[in-house]
């Protein structure tokens, strides 16, 4: 009767405690749980579905005017269980359009007529009935019912933008990075259906995986590098170029595709007045390419999958005078290695990987648009931050325009990661003392805040260090080979899909066969301050327990540093499991028959807001 009554006490406390970190679940999803297009345990539902298009580009491109003129044809096959009656188009370039909503800062010289449509046809019929609004375009259609497809033809043009680049345009005389340059069907999702979300400049991307077959048309003498492969290299680049092309994709050496003699004497492309390069992708979220008349192109490849032996090719195409530029071709190399074989440790999903010198710190599926920077460590960091969104969000389907820090967040542990992976004396720390001094303030709102919700000083910390933070900690607290088998059954559970957060935290939840929604729903769904502080140093039969009072609520790593009155020095870590149970405070043991001298409690990657607390001397 006892052991009855017992067991129940100990039932009832553990429903009460499952109840206090059950994660708060927002209508939409819980709709789709209802439909079966998503399951709690993480993976996509029995009834999940997504949208796909067939895109063909043919783009004309004039270096001189910057006037982009483009034709699209593409067919949109409507996989989920409704009827559309209109269809939303992304016109991206339309952020440089005089009177379009923005965040960012667009200067009044680069600011013009936007995107204008020529032609717009659905099945062979013109259609007139069709709305602009900024970057939205809105375009009424013929029932589209269920598992059936619609082809729209558009003709249309625009000019690219001299200044004020954002991700996208003029980089110098003779070199052009272009991104978002193409009507785009927007993502019809099972949550929320249309993503009417403006672009302004300051949120990124969602879009669905579709196929892209691209024709790009530039003058003589200019190299254009894309997302896909290139499928007409001996039309376009000299026979020279071709053969060192062809060796760089077979070889780990580092192949000098495009020289300064080449450039000097002009046997770069096909000497012709015009050359049309040929792309094409598949199962990719997006496409953009880039041209240059005066860029060097160095080139390597690496087996990324030991299994089935597949390479992928890395590239870097730059201005002979930005000197860093040199070895990031070095640091790419080792990115797309350490991605493939330590962490992840999933082979690169793609065929190439293109670092081109541009304007921006911006990644695009097989490109990245890459400023040159002034010292090595930023050199390496940019490069394999850029790098890492291969995996998030591209590989992975993400809604950026919501989720930032689902694809920043990941780009962010990966460059702390990586970067020692290079140069073993990089102490990557970026956006840790952000996090720290911001933590509690009016801009710290909670990660799962909409992106399009932040402010200030949330815009960074919600999407880059504080989501970076939970998953380096969740890796710290199960430790690396079960958290690469969760975030493993995260990644088969999604590639080519479109995750949510709930999907993300149930998936690890799954893989790792941990509840982490203590962790989860104070990481994530809760505000509040990141302070740990040394509240005593006391005595013990088995030498010193250290108590540690947490301020806040979120769980954090807990790093002592002791110094013994010898001299000897001895750390201590913690994970945050110490805190799984809720306690504000705990007492860590120190096992010792030494006199304790001092204790000193921090680490490079635990944000502490108040650090005068963090020390401790012995009397």
């Amino acid at each position: 009767m006892k052991f009855i009554k017992i067991l129940s006490i100990l039932l009832t406390l553990n429903v009460v405690a499952i109840a206090q970190n059950e994660l708060p679940v927002a209508a939409g999803f819980k709709q789709a749980y209802e439909k079966n297009t998503r399951d709690i345990s993480g993976k996509p539902g029995r009834n999940y579905w997504q949208n796909h298009a067939n895109y063909n580009l043919k783009i004309n491109f004039d270096p001189t005017s910057r006037l982009l003129k483009g034709k699209v044809s593409v067919v949109y096959t409507n996989n989920s269980p409704d009827t559309l009656s209109e269809v939303w188009f992304k016109l991206y370039p339309n952020l440089y359009q005089k009177g379009t909503p923005r965040k960012s800062k667009i200067a009044d010289s680069d600011l013009g007529d936007g995107v204008r449509i020529e032609k717009l046809s659905a099945q062979g019929k013109s259609i007139s009935d069709f709305k602009i609004d900024g970057t939205n375009m809105i375009v009424k259609v013929t029932r589209i019912l269920p598992k059936k497809s619609i082809t729209f033809d558009i003709d249309y043009n625009y000019i690219l933008n001299r200044g004020s680049h954002l991700r996208t345009g003029q980089v110098d005389d003779g070199s052009y990075f272009v991104a978002y340059f193409f009507p785009r069907i927007a993502v019809y999702d099972d949550i929320d259906g249309w993503n009417k979300y403006p672009y302004t400049g300051a949120e990124e991307f969602y879009n669905d995986f579709d196929h892209f077959n691209a024709s790009v048309t530039v003058p003589g003498g200019f190299g254009v590098w894309a997302t896909g492969d290139l499928k007409n290299a001996t039309e376009v680049f000299d026979s020279k170029i071709v053969a060192r092309l062809a060796s760089a994709e077979k070889n780990d050496a580092i192949v000098d595709i495009i020289t300064k003699e080449d450039l000097s004497a002009k046997k770069v492309t096909r000497d012709n007045a015009l050359n049309t390069f040929k792309f094409e992708a598949t199962n990719v979220t997006d496409f953009v390419f880039a041209l240059s008349d005066h860029y060097l192109w160095k080139s390597t490849s690496l087996v990324v999958d030991p299994e089935t032996k597949r390479r992928t090719r890395v590239d870097a195409v730059f201005n002979a005078k930005h000197k860093d530029y040199y070895e990031v071709i070095d640091f790419a190399r080792k990115t797309v290695e350490s991605m493939s074989y330590k962490f992840p440790k999933w082979p690169f999903p793609y065929s190439h990987e293109t670092i081109f010198d541009g304007l921006d710190q911006m990644e695009y599926p097989m490109m990245v648009n890459d400023n040159p920077v002034d010292n090595r460590e930023d050199a390496i960091t940019l490069t394999d931050h850029e790098i890492f969104h291969t995996m998030f969000p591209f590989y992975m389907g993400i809604n950026e325009t919501k989720y930032g820090w689902m694809d920043e967040g990941w780009a962010t542990i990966g460059e702390w990661l990586i970067s020692p992976m290079i140069d073993s004396s990089i102490v990557d720390e970026y956006g840790i003392q952000p996090t720290a001094s911001s933590s509690g303030s009016k801009d710290d709102t909670p990660i799962m805040t909409l992106t399009p919700d932040l402010k200030g000083s949330g815009s960074f910390t919600n999407s880059y260090p504080k989501p970076g933070l939970a998953y380096l900690f969740v890796k710290d607290y199960l430790g690396d080979e079960l958290f690469t088998k969760a975030l493993h059954h995260y990644i088969k559970n999604w590639n080519g899909k479109h995750p949510m957060p709930y999907d993300f935290f149930n998936s690890i939840n799954t893989g790792s066969r941990k509840n982490l929604d203590w962790f989860w729903k104070k990481w994530f769904f809760e505000g509040g301050i990141l302070d740990l502080g040394i509240k005593a140093v006391d005595t013990t039969s088995t030498g010193y327990a250290v108590t540690v009072q947490n301020k806040g609520t979120k769980p954090l790593p807990i790093d002592l540093m002791l110094t013994y009155d010898d001299g000897s020095v001895e750390n201590i870590h913690q994970t945050i499991g110490i805190w799984e149970h809720g306690a504000q405070e705990v007492k860590v043991d120190v096992k010792t028959v030494k006199k304790l001298k001092k204790v000193v409690m921090g680490s490079s990657h635990v944000p502490d807001k108040s650090k005068g607390d963090n020390s401790f001397s012995v009397n």
